[in-house]
């Protein structure tokens, strides 16, 4: 495709007529693998009919991604790592992303959803369906500093190979890349489920998407280059306004209702209150408007809090705790309390069938792969919210990165602009897309997913 360099306008891609993006893959593979379809099968209905398919879409896979390495590289990874954007201004990644997928020669649906920095690219028919989840926002100031790029990156790579096996073996299903705006905070996911873009949700077998992390984060041993079950939090977000009432704090402080003093008494309260939380949960929040001169009573303050625990039963019982020791501030002082709620991020549930599939297929790779944390990792995303809609992956990819850095850090940043940690987002995408190939053509792996979804949280 044509070259995307920084500073240069994004250019739509050339599109291919009404040829359609099945024809435009099979005349790539047949270009860059060789034509070798007269020795493959025409059409399957499991792996068991066909048992040399796995083994033929791996080495599709694997080519295709190879020839495509390059290019996924310049255009995607480097050009959103060099160019970050906030979440729900992510309108380069968007335009980028888009172009890229039409240049392959998809029809995309731009700006989905109700969300300008959505959109959604589908492939196939009939059969199962299986969602790639793609996130790009980056984080204010640091850039890149949870590895977004590299998300994109191997989301977009193993959409495309996938697409290719599907293609060339005629696989019955669908394959569908969704644009996910605004993980950072923004609940872009919530905002999506809300929006119907998981609708309905009986007919997705699998969503899938991995997060590169430092390697020290997955063990000390460093025996392991990933993780499947990536075992992340719930966590509430909301933000505390008290409303006072202002007067001289010298002439008449009595006249006043001081909403300084309700934050600082919820703020001791919920210091109380951590003595009596369980050691895997977390509050943490800050003031951020808290007055401005001192001899002014001052009439309104707001707070910005995260309440985290491992499942949502127990997050919303904290919630309910924390906002005690708020409304006990209110009520000491005389101020009122009123919320502004954030995106609710749930409990990542992990899914073993779906796990272990893919630790299988990355131990094809080479790769050794932890299968799930024995601890909860303590942070929290929206792919969580799909979890508990869909039977869904959410693995980890190890990227180089010293001792003394993990995400949201600016050397992590400078990680995940790294050839070493494209290469790895690559090779993890080869895991990802046979992973999607699997759940279309076996059954067994698809009801497995489909029954540990069933189970409930841990």
């Amino acid at each position: 495709m044509t070259e995307i360099k920084e500073g240069e306008p994004i250019r739509p891609g050339r599109g291919h007529g009404t040829q359609p993006a099945s024809q435009i893959y099979e005349d790539q593979i047949v270009n860059e693998l060789g034509d070798s379809r007269a020795c493959l099968p025409t059409s399957i209905g499991s792996a068991e009919s066909s048992p040399g398919v796995i083994e033929t879409s791996r080495a599709i896979i694997d080519q295709s991604l190879d020839k495509l390495s390059p290019s996924l590289h310049q255009n995607i990874n480097k050009f959103l790592h060099a160019n970050p954007e906030i979440g729900y201004q992510e309108f380069l990644a968007h335009n980028t992303l888009t172009a890229y997928l039409e240049d392959q020669g998809f029809e995309v649906k731009k700006q989905t959803y109700g969300l300008e920095t959505s959109f959604e690219a589908e492939i196939g028919e009939g059969g199962r369906l299986v969602v790639f989840c793609a996130e790009y926002d980056a984080l204010p100031t640091i850039g890149h500093a949870c590895g977004h790029n590299l998300i994109a990156t191997s989301s977009l790579a193993a959409f495309l190979g996938a697409a290719r096996a599907m293609t060339e073996l005629k696989i019955p299903g669908r394959l569908r890349i969704l644009g996910t705006p605004a993980e950072e905070g923004g609940g872009g996911k919530a905002k999506l489920i809300d929006a119907g873009a998981f609708n309905p949700p009986q007919d997705i077998a699998a969503a899938i998407m991995a997060h590169p992390v430092a390697a020290h984060q997955i063990g000390s041993s460093g025996d392991f280059s990933g993780l499947a079950g990536f075992k992340l939090i719930a966590s509430h977000k909301l933000r505390v306004e008290f409303r006072g009432k202002t007067a001289h704090a010298a002439g008449e402080p009595w006249n006043g209702v001081n909403a300084l003093d309700a934050a600082v008494a919820a703020y001791n309260n919920v210091a109380l209150l951590r003595q009596q939380i369980q050691p895997d949960e977390r509050i943490h929040g800050v003031i951020e408007a808290g007055g401005t001169v001192p001899n002014v009573i001052t009439e309104y303050t707001r707070m910005n809090w995260n309440i985290r625990s491992p499942t949502m039963k127990r997050c919303n019982d904290l919630l309910r705790r924390v906002k005690a020791c708020f409304e006990a501030g209110a009520a000491a002082t005389g101020c009122s309390i009123s919320y502004i709620p954030s995106p609710t991020y749930m409990n990542l549930r992990v899914n073993d069938t779906l796990c272990k599939t893919y630790v299988d297929e990355m131990a094809v790779l080479g790769e050794n792969i932890m299968l799930r944390q024995t601890k909860n990792f303590n942070a929290s995303t929206d792919m969580g919210n799909v979890s508990h809609l869909v039977p869904s992956f959410h693995g980890a990819f190890a990227i180089p990165a010293s001792p003394d850095i993990s995400a949201h850090n600016p050397g992590f940043a400078a990680a995940a602009g790294t050839d070493e940690a494209h290469a790895v987002a690559i090779k993890c995408a080869k895991g990802m897309a046979i992973l999607a190939i699997r759940v279309l053509v076996e059954d067994a792996v698809a009801t497995g997913a489909r029954s540990d979804f069933g189970l409930e949280d841990e």
